[in-house]
């Protein structure tokens, strides 16, 4: 069953890279489990538009943080990859989340972002809850980054426990 608002979140279990002490770390769904995850996909390390979002994510991680909600992000290169890339690039040097490999690319197909003639991952974006369950799904082609202001907003609508009307931002009451 593709994933799904609503759905539970695939379970997942992967080598990470961890820039800002330089080290690796098996890391899987369960080691989030009682807390917010924003899982997000990007399609390749060396890229264009792919440095770009890790940076903005990393940025707003401490945003993230102080709602509760852990980032983890994930393509297929491998961690080596990921260590790589982080040390040739000053910006994504001390990240303060981790860089999730999926080198069998069992974890994209598993949340539906694989383009298998291509062997990378759409630009994929899951807000998980404390309870594993996938609450927002959002998906970019590949030139296409993602905004992290739109993810806060998001996040914020969902922990709000609210319908929220459109263009909703954090403060503001939602309808009732």
């Amino acid at each position: 069953m593709p994933t799904q608002v609503g759905s539970p979140a695939p379970a997942f279990k992967a080598q990470a890279y961890f820039s800002q002490d330089d080290s690796f770390k098996q890391v899987g769904l369960e080691d989030y489990k009682g807390k917010w995850l924003c899982f997000w996909f990007f399609p390749m390390a060396f890229s264009s538009v792919c440095p770009t979002e890790v940076v903005g994510f990393d940025r707003a991680c401490d945003e993230f943080k102080k709602r509760g909600c852990e980032l983890l992000a994930c393509s297929c290169d491998s961690y080596l990859v990921h260590k790589a890339w982080c040390q040739s690039n000053a910006e994504l040097a001390a990240l303060k989340y981790p860089l999730l490999s999926d080198m069998t690319k069992r974890i994209t197909m598993d949340y539906g972002l694989l383009l298998p003639e291509k062997g990378l991952a759409l630009r994929g974006t899951f807000l998980i809850d404390p309870d594993a369950v996938i609450r927002h799904t959002s998906v970019n082609d590949l030139p296409i980054g993602r905004s992290v202001d739109e993810v806060l907003r998001l996040l914020g609508a969902i922990q709000s426990g609210q319908p929220c009307p459109c263009n909703w931002q954090k403060g503001q009451a939602g309808c009732t």
